[in-house]
């Protein structure tokens, strides 16, 4: 099993920068690749940026070039700087892990999700 905690969301200003945290602890040996999503009322969760243990990494395109993900093996600990930032960013942002297991078995785990709201 694997528990993850994410910190960091809150209110901030159009144009304004937030950084999320996550950090993974448990079976963490599992882990392949951490990533975040987002959700906003009425919309399904959709993916924002993934990044795997060696650092290679991918985003949706309506952040790319705003927001960057990293991750800190030593502590597992995946983070998001989110910079110019827009009201269409207001969501629940959730971390997710994907873990590989023997006899190739997969599993997700999900953080309680943290609200970041971008006021106009």
């Amino acid at each position: 099993q694997v528990q993850l905690v994410e910190s960091g969301g809150g209110v901030v200003q159009a144009g304004g920068s937030l950084r999320l945290s996550c950090t993974a602890s448990g079976m963490t040996n599992s882990i392949t690749i951490m990533s975040w999503y987002r959700q906003s009322p009425g919309k399904a969760r959709e993916v924002v940026a993934g990044i795997n243990r060696s650092g290679t990494t991918n985003y949706a395109d309506s952040v790319k070039g705003r927001f960057t993900i990293s991750i800190d093996n030593a502590k597992n600990t995946v983070s998001l700087q989110m910079n110019s930032l827009e009201p269409e960013d207001t969501a629940v942002y959730f971390c997710n892990a994907h873990s590989r297991w023997i006899g190739n078995i997969h599993d997700n785990y999900w953080g309680q999700g943290t609200q970041v709201t971008v006021s106009s």
